[in-house]
């Protein structure tokens, strides 16, 4: 195994206020949205977010079996209210003289990628984890994920090579009454954002049941 420096970035630097993804955090009420998310992305990108191929009953399993009193889930929904982008912050087992860390997982379906989502989803993850006392935040891919890789470098992350695998780390700084606000701040936009998209939703529905077509309503 060698070590690979992949930025030289601060650790804080991609983490600041300025992000113009609404990002909400989700809830057990949402697990209907996760799992058509994940049922959404074909063979290879299943193998990129799992390392391995992941046919439906794991997926099915894996969004059953979230615990979301324990760990956090984000997710960036459309105009239609379809969960694009999510990402799975995970807290890792705490070990007695190691700092306290969380796993970094994400995945963005093909028509909300390179419109900055997996970005925000990694600097709203950054954030809560320094706001609940994470000193490290851990990303585990495969090397040939050329995504994760390149959110890996945008973050400044340190990246190590072994047998095919990646493991990226990135140290975190402590909380700051900064990042409170800012967390606060983030999810009362993507609370409003949400909020907004549904009024949406149902205003063109309602719009496409007076013309008597409502098989075009989204």
């Amino acid at each position: 195994m060698h070590n690979k420096l992949a930025s030289k970035h601060l650790p804080g630097k991609p983490h600041m206020a300025g992000q113009a993804v609404p990002v909400r955090e989700l809830h057990a009420g949402h697990r209907e949205e996760i799992l058509q998310h994940l049922l959404g992305l074909d063979d290879e990108d299943r193998r990129l977010r799992f390392g391995t191929q992941t046919p439906n009953e794991v997926i099915e399993h894996y969004v059953k079996h979230l615990d979301f009193n324990k760990d956090t889930i984000f997710g960036i929904f459309d105009l239609n209210l379809t969960l694009v982008g999510m990402a799975h912050l995970a807290y890792l087992p705490e070990i007695k003289g190691q700092a306290r860390a969380a796993e970094f997982g994400v995945s963005v379906l093909p028509e909300g990628r390179a419109q900055g989502f997996g970005t925000a989803l990694l600097q709203r993850s950054a954030v809560h984890s320094r706001n609940t006392r994470i000193e490290t935040l851990y990303v585990h891919c495969l090397s040939n994920n050329k995504a994760m890789m390149h959110l890996a470098q945008k973050a400044g992350m340190s990246v190590e090579y072994a047998y095919g695998d990646a493991d990226a780390y990135l140290k975190l700084l402590p909380a700051s009454p900064a990042t409170i606000v800012e967390e606060a701040a983030n999810e009362q936009w993507a609370d409003m954002d949400y909020a907004l998209k549904e009024n949406l939703k149902r205003s063109n529905q309602a719009w496409w049941w007076f013309l008597g077509r409502p098989g075009l309503a989204p």
